[in-house]
């Protein structure tokens, strides 16, 4: 007879016992947290032990004990919660409408006093300005109305805040040994975790407190607190100084480098001009019909047909000149982005200092609002279809930088290897193996670089850059709703049409 040799699984696993680990962690009062930590990971979330130190000390025991988030997150709650009490006990809740029933009083004694004047002169105005003296003395009495309203509610803010702060007492003590639980586990995985009562932590915690309450009660319970803690005393001063400095600075600059200004602004102009040649200046049937071929050979006859769509829509709407100006500008930026952008993607994913150095330079570029970028622009370039084109350029670079670099990094070093094993070259390397591979990435920022310039040319209309932005601007200006849609739709057809050719392009070399 052949014995079963099957493990029992009826059998119970053994439980480790952390007593030894949980008073390492817990370091002060850890008895106490044996057992409860013990209890917790027992019974998983269903029992949870009262933390009477938790309730007592509040955000001051989650900083003792590590639990930094929770300090700040119970913080900020019970701020508010002590305004509402300091406004409820000591706040003056009438004072900004008795303040203003105070300013129309005073304008209304001002008004009567004019008309007096007016009436002995036999002037017109007298009775004007005593009627509205009277409308603002009913305004004034309306404002004394609702100031004594708004003081009755003390209680409310009184009552609000007890309970908010009892609430939040509350629900620290009750949780608080379920989030050092869960402070427990993390220590177990990474001991650099903070653990223990740190009396450190527990002072740099009350300092923080004995900051963040008085001057936040000042500030929201005070009818008319200082000066000096709603508004920076001497800010306006160093900003109207820092602004005279760099003007002085772009004003010196733009004289000094004015040769090298203009020609960049020729080298973009050429390239204007060239694409305009094309796409503006051609017979608009001829320009319709190129990019609908362009858009079968280049992606499908899916996307032809979307694209004779999208041009029929622009046509029929009048705005044909302004879509393919538009386009022009897209196109011109796109290509300075991608001419510039791929072979600094390529040096950064060769050089970690060189990344290193420009990773900052990028996330500026990409930070700055695009508003932010016309200032320079303009300063240097003057205003026109040029100088919008190289903030295009400014603020749709990065991706294609950026995802370059990413997808040269990520080529599998084996397959480099191997290219390295049958003698290619570097070049070779790049051409043959790493940038066909780095394919899909590099499109992806291509792509993204299309879009952004797209979004960054209708911004670039304030300085002249024309376009479909010229017909959002106008709309904006005169709230001409109907003619915003219209051309904000027009927009959107020309990015769709330039995003489905070239995504189209790869997919098709995917799919070969």
């Amino acid at each position: 007879m052949v014995e079963d040799t099957k493990p029992d699984v009826t059998k119970e696993i053994p439980k480790i016992d952390l007593s030894d680990s949980i008073r390492e962690f817990a370091d002060q009062n850890s008895d106490y947290y044996v057992e409860c930590l013990t209890e917790i990971q027992a019974t998983g979330e269903k029992v949870t032990p009262w933390n009477n130190a938790a309730m007592l000390f509040g955000p001051a025991w989650c900083a003792a004990r590590g639990l930094w988030n929770m300090f700040w997150l119970f913080t900020v709650a019970e701020l508010v919660a002590l305004v509402q009490l300091g406004r409820g006990i000591w706040g003056d809740l009438g004072a900004e409408k008795m303040s203003e029933a105070t300013q129309l009083r005073e304008r209304a004694h001002e008004l009567r006093l004019e008309a007096g004047v007016a009436g002995v002169t036999g002037d017109e105005t007298a009775e004007s300005s005593a009627e509205i003296a009277t409308n603002l003395e009913k305004a004034a009495d309306i404002a004394m109305m609702e100031a004594v309203a708004a003081a009755e509610t003390w209680w409310i803010y009184l009552l609000a805040g007890i309970v908010l702060f009892v609430v939040l007492r509350y629900v620290l003590g009750r949780y608080a040994n379920r989030l050092y639980e869960l402070q427990y586990a993390a220590w177990r995985l990474n001991r650099n975790t903070p653990n223990g009562f740190n009396m450190q932590r527990l002072i740099y915690a009350l300092a923080l407190l004995a900051v963040l309450v008085p001057l936040t009660l000042y500030r929201f319970t005070v009818s008319n607190p200082a000066p000096w803690l709603t508004d920076v005393p001497i800010g306006n001063s160093y900003f109207t100084t820092s602004s005279n400095v760099l003007d002085s600075w772009f004003d010196r600059t733009a004289e000094l480098g004015a040769g090298v200004f203009d020609g960049v602004t020729a080298g973009a102009q050429t390239v204007l001009d060239v694409m305009e040649l094309f796409l503006v200046d051609a017979p608009w049937p001829v320009v319709a019909v190129f990019l609908v071929l362009i858009a079968w050979r280049v992606a499908s006859i899916r996307v032809a047909i979307f694209t004779a769509a999208s041009l029929t829509y622009i046509g029929f709407l009048g705005l044909w000149e302004a879509s393919m100006v538009s386009i022009v500008l897209v196109g011109a930026a796109a290509f300075f982005c991608v001419i510039i952008g791929i072979p600094l993607g390529i040096w950064f994913s060769r050089s970690e200092r060189a990344y290193a150095i420009a990773r900052p330079v990028l996330d500026l570029m990409q930070t700055i609002p695009p508003f932010v970028y016309l200032i320079p622009i303009i300063a240097f370039f003057g205003t026109g279809r040029v100088p919008g084109i190289l903030a295009t350029i400014i603020f749709a670079m990065p991706p294609v930088v950026r995802l370059t670099a990413l997808g040269l990094r990520q080529v599998p070093s084996n397959v480099v290897e191997a290219a390295v094993a049958f003698g290619a070259t570097k070049w070779r390397i790049l051409i043959g193996v790493e940038l066909p591979l780095a394919t899909p990435a590099i499109m992806t920022g291509v792509n993204q670089t299309i879009l952004m310039s797209l979004s960054m040319v209708v911004i670039a209309s304030l300085i002249g850059a024309k376009g479909l932005g010229q017909e959002v601007l106008t709309a904006l200006q005169y709230v001409a709703k109907g003619q915003g849609i219209l051309a904000g739709l027009a927009i959107l057809f020309c990015a769709m049409m330039l995003d489905r050719i070239v995504q189209g392009r790869f997919q098709r070399q995917e799919d070969q």
